[in-house]
C-alpha cells in the first residue's frame, strides 16, 4: 500500500503541558486507523494537527509527501466529521450534504447525482428532504457523514462521532462505517476510548497514553501480543500477574513454573505475564494447574464470567453501628447540631486536636431553615491514652450543644503469617442519614474505619482490594452491619459458556500458548 500520511517528531504543548511527545506515525491509503486511549492521551489533538485546526509546536505532518504544515484547513484533502455533527438546522438533509459543493460553485447538473449517491451510500433514500433537527442521532450522523465524503477528500476524519449514540445504534453503524468506508476506499481515521469500537472496525490500532504511542498493530495483534501492561488493560480483559522468566519458553508466577512460548529474555528476569479470561478452562477441582474457589459468577450475554480465588488475601471484619439521626435542635437558636460517636486509636490519642475531633465525629451545627453552616465553636472531652469510652461534646455559639461517645481501643491487627501481611481498622458509627448519602460507600467505609494493610516485612503499605459487606447503602435502618476489609489476592478472571455455581471448588488450566510474557520496562 502507499504511505498517504506521515507525522514525524510531532509535538504539542499547553499551558506547560506536553500533551504529544514526539509522535511519529505512518498512514497508508484505505486504512481505517484507530486512534485509542483515555481522555487526555493526546488523540484528538493529533487529529485537529493533521485535520489544521491546530498548529503543532515542533515536527511536520506530510499528505502524498508533501509537508502541509502550513496550508490552511480548507485547502487540505480532509474532511471531518465532529462528535456534535455540526449540521445546519435550516437546511434540510439534501442542502447539508450539498452545502460544500455549492461553497466550490459545482454545476447543479453535477451536485444533484453526487448528493443523491451519498445519501443512498448511508441508506437516508426518502429523507433528501427531511428536517435534520427532526431526525435521530444515528440519521443526524449518517448526514454528517455523507455531507463529508461528497467532497471527494483523501482522508476523512472521525472524532469520536459514535459518543453519543446508545449502544445498540452504536453497534449498527460501527458495521455501517466499515461498510462505507470498504465501499468509498479512502482512509478513514477514527477517535475514540472505546476498545470495542477499536477491534470492531479497525485495519490499524494506534494505542496512546499521555501523549506518547504504546503500540500499533492490527486488531489481532494488539489484543493477542499486547506490548505493555496498559495496552493490556485498556484493551480487553486480562489477567495480569507478576512473574519470572527463568529461562526461554519457562516462567515463573503464583509460586509455580509454566512452559510458555515466549523467548528472547533475560534468565530470571521480572516480567509481567498476562492470561486472557477466555483462555482459561475451569476443570474440576484437581484436574487442572491451579485450585481455587468460585466467588461471583455474571451472565455476560454471551458467556459467563467467573471470579475465581486461587489464593487468599488477609481480611479484617468491623461492624458498622448504624443509628438514627440524633439531631439536636435548638429551637430557641434556630439551629440543629448533629455530631456521630467513633472508634479510635490509642496511639492517635496524643495528637489530637479539635479539628480532627469534629471530623471524625462529623460533627455540624446548621440553620434548619436555609441549611447555612454555623461554626463549632467548643470542643471539650477528657480522652484518655488508655481503652474505654469517654464523653466528647461540641457547642455553637447560639449554645446548641451535643456530646457523644469516643471509643478508645489498642491497636489490634490481623497477621497473616503466609502472605506477609498485616491488615487493621476500627468499628464506626455512622448515622443512617450518613450511610444513604454516601456518594461511594466502599470508598467512605475504608474512611471511616482507618483501613489500613501492609507489608510485615517492609511496612509498605498494601492496598486493601476489597470491601465487602451485605447491606444496601440506600435503604439501611438502624443496626450493626459486619463489613470486612480484604487484601488482593489472587483472583482469575474466566470467561466461559457454561455456568459455574458460587462457592464451588473448581481448577484451572491453560497452555502454554495462552501464557504471554511482556518486559516490565515497557510498561510506558
Amino acid at each position: 500500500m502507499k504511505k498517504l500520511i506521515e507525522f514525524r517528531n510531532i509535538v504539542k504543548q499547553f499551558d506547560n503541558t506536553v500533551v504529544l511527545k514526539g509522535i511519529n506515525l505512518d498512514i497508508y491509503e484505505n486504512e481505517f486507523v484507530t486512534l485509542l486511549g483515555p481522555s487526555g492521551c493526546g488523540k484528538t489533538t493529533l487529529l485537529r494537527i493533521l485535520g489544521g485546526f491546530l498548529a503543532q509546536d515542533q515536527g511536520e505532518v506530510y499528505i502524498n509527501g508533501e509537508e502541509i504544515s502550513n496550508v490552511p484547513a480548507y485547502q487540505r484533502p480532509i474532511n471531518t466529521v465532529f462528535q456534535r455533527y455540526a449540521l445546519f438546522p435550516h437546511l434540510d438533509v439534501f442542502e447539508n450534504v450539498a452545502f460544500g459543493l455549492r461553497i466550490k460553485k459545482m454545476p447543479e447538473n453535477l451536485i444533484k447525482p453526487k448528493v443523491e449517491r451519498m445519501i443512498a451510500l448511508v441508506g437516508l433514500e426518502g429523507y433528501e428532504h427531511r428536517d435534520v433537527t427532526l431526525m435521530s442521532g444515528g440519521q443526524q450522523q449518517r448526514v454528517a457523514i455523507a455531507r463529508a465524503l461528497v467532497n471527494e477528500p483523501d482522508v476523512l476524519l472521525l472524532d469520536e462521532p459514535l459518543s453519543a449514540l446508545d449502544r445498540k445504534l452504536r453497534t449498527e453503524m460501527q458495521q455501517e462505517l466499515k461498510r462505507i468506508q470498504q465501499e468509498v476506499g479512502i482512509t478513514f481515521i477514527f477517535v475514540t476510548h472505546d476498545q470495542e469500537e477499536a477491534l470492531t472496525m479497525s485495519d490499524k490500532i494506534v494505542v496512546m497514553r499521555d501523549g506518547i504511542i504504546q503500540q500499533i498493530g492490527t486488531p489481532t495483534e494488539i489484543y493477542n501480543e499486547p506490548k505493555n501492561r496498559y495496552v493490556a488493560n485498556f484493551i480487553g480483559n486480562s489477567n495480569i500477574l507478576d512473574g519470572e522468566m527463568k529461562k526461554d519458553y519457562l516462567v515463573s508466577f503464583d509460586d509455580k513454573d509454566y512452559e510458555c512460548v515466549d523467548f528472547g529474555f533475560k534468565e530470571n528476569e521480572p516480567v509481567d505475564v498476562i492470561i486472557r479470561p477466555e483462555d482459561i478452562r475451569i476443570l474440576p477441582k484437581g484436574k487442572g494447574k491451579l485450585n481455587g474457589q468460585v466467588l461471583s459468577v455474571l451472565f455476560k450475554g454471551v458467556h459467563y464470567e467467573s471470579i475465581v480465588e486461587t489464593r487468599r488475601g488477609a481480611s479484617k471484619t468491623i461492624t458498622l453501628h448504624v443509628m438514627d439521626d440524633r439531631d439536636v435542635v435548638n429551637e430557641a437558636g434556630n439551629e440543629k447540631m448533629h455530631a456521630t460517636d467513633f472508634t479510635m486509636d490509642i496511639e492517635d490519642v496524643a495528637s489530637l486536636t479539635s479539628e480532627e475531633l469534629i471530623a471524625r465525629a462529623n460533627a455540624q451545627a446548621w440553620n434548619p431553615d436555609n441549611e447555612e453552616d454555623h461554626p463549632i465553636t467548643s470542643v471539650s472531652h477528657e480522652i484518655q491514652a488508655k481503652p474505654g469510652k469517654y464523653p466528647l461534646t461540641f457547642k455553637s455559639a447560639k449554645g446548641t450543644e451535643i456530646t457523644v461517645s469516643v471509643n478508645v481501643v489498642e491497636p489490634k491487627f490481623v497477621e497473616d503469617k503466609d502472605n506477609e501481611i498485616g491488615i487493621q481498622a476500627f468499628d464506626v458509627y455512622k448515622s443512617v442519614d450518613e450511610i444513604r448519602e454516601s456518594m461511594a460507600i466502599s470508598v467512605d467505609l475504608r474512611t471511616w474505619a482507618d483501613a489500613y494493610a501492609w507489608d510485615l516485612e517492609t511496612e509498605e503499605e498494601i492496598a486493601i482490594d476489597d470491601v465487602r459487606f451485605d447491606f444496601d447503602a440506600n435503604t439501611i435502618e438502624e443496626g450493626d452491619y459486619p463489613v470486612t476489609f480484604v487484601t488482593e489476592g489472587r483472583v482469575y478472571k474466566v470467561h466461559t459458556t457454561e455456568k459455574q455455581e458460587e462457592d464451588a471448588l473448581v481448577s484451572l488450566d491453560f497452555g502454554p500458548e495462552d501464557i504471554h510474557v511482556m518486559h516490565k520496562e515497557e510498561q510506558g
